[in-house]
């Protein structure tokens, strides 16, 4: 009996892989983020906790025990069989459906949008999940099921429950996780083989429906495009972004100094979430806003690197899928932060505080990590 469950532990989990250049590439720059990322909270959140009546290091400490918990993540998606995993997709996409449609019923609504779980340890974002979920689902559906993206009235079916998740999502409402899931998808059917005609229908779908959904919410409307004449309503919708540009202005080129943020004293809301990178660029200036990029900019390099190498096609969908998906977020995050784009709520991955989030795209990267060390180790079909 034990022989047999050493035997089952085997097949699902490997020895921590060495790697090639590349996945080590990768390593080197998702822990610099991380640890950029956590010096960047301990400092933007230094106020928000003030403000809140609790220690200047209660977020920080918060986001330290996140970051211990994705690196488990990281750690186990290395070392999991991605075959497994890939296998397990439907399950995956099936159990994230399930705690989306739970956030709709018990969710707990901040700033206007219900996308919590209160776990009482943890808030969990399921929508976070949600992407990475999309992923493995694609990559398993174009693996084991590659009629699906030759037959048009097959993949409508196939897809519904990733049609299902973007539309739970849009009702928290969390228009940019939403754009992300899309976007996500219609990348891989892309790379997967799906004739342009059919994916520039889809996407014409797509539009149509998010503007119904802007004519039948005015707020959305005023959010989503607020970013074009943002001096108009400076103490409405326009005065985030207005304070976000104050403080990127401050730091000129080399910046105010790590800690020395005026904006963070509450004059910027989500100065640790999802405005991050206008309080490193107040603290750190020009250069380290361009240091960001550069590093994201490295990731998905890496990540394309890995994608270019995979030995099966369901690993190289699961490659360009996690690539895609941290640097869209973070093209989405800074374009939203300097007012070229825009505030839809993406986070900056690895910066931003958030711990669904942040665990996820640890959890990614193991993965990632995963597939750039495979060496032919796969039973999933082809394409």
């Amino acid at each position: 009996m034990a022989n047999v469950s050493t035997a089952r532990r085997e097949r699902l989990f490997h020895p921590w892989p060495s790697g090639e250049s590349a996945s080590r590439s990768l390593l080197l720059v998702t822990g610099i983020m991380v640890a950029f990322g956590t010096l960047m909270v301990a400092s933007a959140s230094e106020g928000q906790a003030a403000l809140s009546g609790g220690s200047p290091w209660t977020i920080s400490i918060h986001d330290v025990a996140y970051v211990a918990v994705g690196i488990l993540a990281l750690v186990v998606g290395a070392r999991i069989s991605l075959d497994v995993v890939i296998r397990l997709a439907p399950s995956i996409m099936t159990v994230t459906l399930v705690l989306l449609a739970a956030v709709k019923v018990a969710g707990v609504s901040v700033n206007g949008g219900k996308r919590w779980l209160n776990l009482h340890v943890l808030y969990l974002q399921p929508s976070e999940i949600f992407k990475l979920a999309t992923i493995l689902f694609i990559a398993w559906l174009a693996s084991t099921r590659p009629e699906a993206i030759a037959l048009p009235s097959v993949l409508a079916r196939k897809m519904v429950p990733v049609v299902l998740g973007i539309g739970l999502i849009v009702v928290e409402p969390d228009l940019g996780t939403a754009f992300v899931g899309v976007a996500i998808a219609l990348v891989l059917l892309a790379v997967a083989g799906l004739a342009w005609r059919y994916l520039l229908r889809i996407a014409g779908v797509g539009v149509l429906g998010f503007i119904a959904m802007l004519i039948i919410k005015p707020y959305a409307f005023q959010r989503m495009f607020s970013f074009l004449h943002s001096n108009q309503n400076l103490q409405g919708a326009g005065y985030q972004l207005l304070q976000s540009k104050i403080g990127l202005g401050a730091g000129g080129v080399t910046g105010l100094g790590f800690g020395h943020s005026r904006e963070k004293w509450g004059l910027l809301p989500n100065p640790h979430t999802d405005f991050i990178f206008a309080i490193l660029g107040e603290e750190l200036g020009l250069i380290g806003t361009l240091v960001v990029i550069v590093l994201f900019v490295w990731f998905l390099m890496s990540a394309m690197r890995i994608a270019q190498r995979a030995s099966s096609p369901a690993y190289h969908l699961l490659a360009v899928g996690i690539g895609v998906w941290i640097v869209l977020e973070a093209v989405i995050n800074i374009a939203s932060v300097v007012g070229l784009w825009a505030v839809t709520g993406v986070p900056l991955p690895f910066f931003s505080y958030g711990g669904t989030a942040l665990i996820t795209e640890l959890a990614a990267v193991g993965l990632l990590y995963n597939v750039g060390h495979d060496n032919g180790r796969h039973s999933v079909g082809t394409l």
